[in-house]
This record gives structure tokens, C-alpha cells and sequence, in this order.
């Protein structure tokens, strides 16, 4: 199985700037070594199971929690069985498509 999962969690207690507070999460992830890709907006993981997922989630939570007092999270899931490895077939697959488009 493989799920893909996009989410945003960042302190609303710290002002303007919280990418000292966001690069506490993506350390974590990266760490936990699970596949994953930054975005401007959000991170997306993938993951084996939903477990697995929702457990990211939670430690991300615990990365924040200790010194902050208000969270916001959004999170988006793409579940599917099969074989794992969409994050990049994903983005592959739409540029083989917008090379065709130019051709």
C-alpha cells in the first residue's frame, strides 16, 4: 500500500516568520526515513500504512507542542494499493505529459 500524505503544521503564536518551528518537523521526518518532499505550502510523506502516517503527524505535533500554544495543521491523504514510490512516479508521469504538450 502506499500513502501519500500532504500536510502543513506550524506554530500561529509565533508571528510572522515560523521556519525555525517547521524546520524542527521536516529534521524529524528526515530522520524517521521515510520518503518525503518539501514544499512551499506543506510537506508531503509516504508512507506503508496509515499508522505510519498518522504517527509523523503526531510526532510533528510533539516537535511543537512544548513551546507553543497554538498549532494549525491541514492534512490531505491519497491512499492506494499497490506499490509504493508516487511521489516521484507522480511528478515523472506530468512531465513526460507537458513534454508531449511541447513537442
Amino acid at each position: 500500500m502506499s500513502i501519500l500524505l500532504e500536510f502543513a503544521m506550524f506554530p500561529t503564536d509565533k508571528g510572522e516568520s515560523v521556519s525555525s518551528y517547521v524546520s524542527r518537523i521536516i529534521k524529524m521526518i528526515r530522520e524517521s526515513g521515510v520518503s518525503y518532499q518539501l514544499t512551499p505550502m506543506g510537506t508531503i510523506i509516504e508512507t506503508e500504512t496509515v499508522q505510519e502516517a498518522l504517527n509523523i503527524v503526531m510526532k510533528s505535533y510533539e516537535q511543537l507542542e512544548p513551546d507553543c500554544d497554538r498549532i494549525y495543521s491541514g492534512l490531505t491523504f491519497d491512499i492506494r494499493k499497490g506499490e509504493g514510490g508516487r511521489i516521484s512516479k507522480k511528478i515523472k508521469s506530468i512531465e513526460s505529459k507537458i513534454g508531449e504538450v511541447n513537442k
